[in-house]
């Protein structure tokens, strides 16, 4: 009797022991499924390596990489102005391992696409605005004009005949050109490419003769006089080309286009991990590097919260509506 007894004092002690240790592994579990990040962040780029908008996310994904203790990776996904990532990411698991570092074409594609694979209201949730690129009116060096009034001469003069490159259709590269020459009264031919290093090389070896691009892509086809800077787009000159006027100080008042950037996510992704990649991002941003960086290439930091880039997002979808409603652009 003694040596059953102390069997089944063992066998109790067991069962306790086991039961604890499942109480703890309970407890434990939510804990660490609820961890974010445990392994490498995607940041799908819509456009080529290379270009204005990957340019500026490397720098943000390298920073971010340190500061939120994984590897943030960018995978570049280039078409369809932006709406094959856009796409793609609005179709991924909502974990925040999947991240979309959009620029304006997400605004711009709503006005432009009627059949969208994608609502940029539905589908995804805003993390964070980044950066604005402001954009540079550019000639082939061999274009015989060295300012915008004697450039509107000049294409007046050769109606149909000069072609503009962009980083694809519907992109704010495209309209910004579209909207010069509508409201110059001008003819050219539109010159479409998978993102702005394409055409930029076009450009440079007289392909094309003209584009509206960023500053930051631009800038060494310019410092190098394979092209010419007429006017950059934004309300103020560019601490880049500070002897570049605007187009405003060219006599075209009122007119400002930029090129914005940022990061989305899948819509149903969880609020604390929106919070997460918010606070790496704008961590990221505020790094004195990371701003130096983005300096050198032109790029104004805008770091947002989520539901600051949320109402700025739906401005601008709502600003590029009025804009391709009065210029007749369509994608279909």
């Amino acid at each position: 009797m003694p040596t059953q007894s102390k069997k089944a004092g063992h066998s109790i002690r067991s069962i306790l022991l086991a039961g604890c240790a499942f109480a703890l592994t309970a407890a434990v579990a939510p804990a660490m499924a609820g961890e974010f990040p445990d392994h490498p962040i995607r940041l799908v780029v819509p456009f080529p390596p290379g270009g204005p908008t990957d340019l500026v996310s490397r720098v943000i994904a390298r920073k971010m990489s340190e500061e939120i203790g994984q590897q943030v990776i960018v995978d570049n996904r280039p078409g369809a102005n932006g709406n094959i990532a856009g796409e793609m990411v609005a179709k991924s698991p909502a974990d925040g391992y999947t991240v979309l570092y959009n620029t304006s074409s997400i605004a711009l594609s709503p006005a432009l696409y009627k059949k969208l694979p994608y609502d940029v209201k539905r589908d995804f949730a805003p993390v964070a605005m980044t950066a604005m690129v402001p954009l540079v009116l550019e000639v082939n060096a061999q274009v015989p004009v060295r300012t915008v009034p004697e450039f509107v001469a000049w294409l007046k003069a050769n109606p149909g005949k000069m072609t503009y490159g962009s980083a694809g259709n519907g992109n704010v590269t495209h309209l910004a050109a579209f909207l010069f020459l509508q409201a110059n009264g001008l003819d050219a031919t539109h010159a479409p490419y998978k993102g702005s290093a394409p055409a930029l090389t076009d450009l440079a070896s007289g392909q094309v003769q003209f584009m509206t691009d960023t500053i930051n892509s631009s800038l060494p086809f310019i410092r190098d006089k394979r092209m010419r800077a007429l006017a950059v787009t934004s309300s103020a000159r560019s601490s880049q080309l500070p002897d570049v006027p605007t187009l405003a100080e060219s006599g075209m008042h009122g007119f400002e286009v930029g090129a914005w950037q940022g990061m989305m996510v899948p819509a149903k992704t969880s609020p604390e991990i929106i919070k997460k990649l918010n606070s790496a991002a704008l961590k990221a941003l505020a790094a004195p590097d990371v701003r130096a960086s983005l300096a050198q290439q032109g790029a104004e930091v805008r770091a947002s919260s989520p539901e600051a880039y949320a109402k700025y997002v739906a401005s601008e979808i709502d600003r590029w509506h009025k804009v391709v409603k009065d210029t007749g652009v369509t994608l279909d």
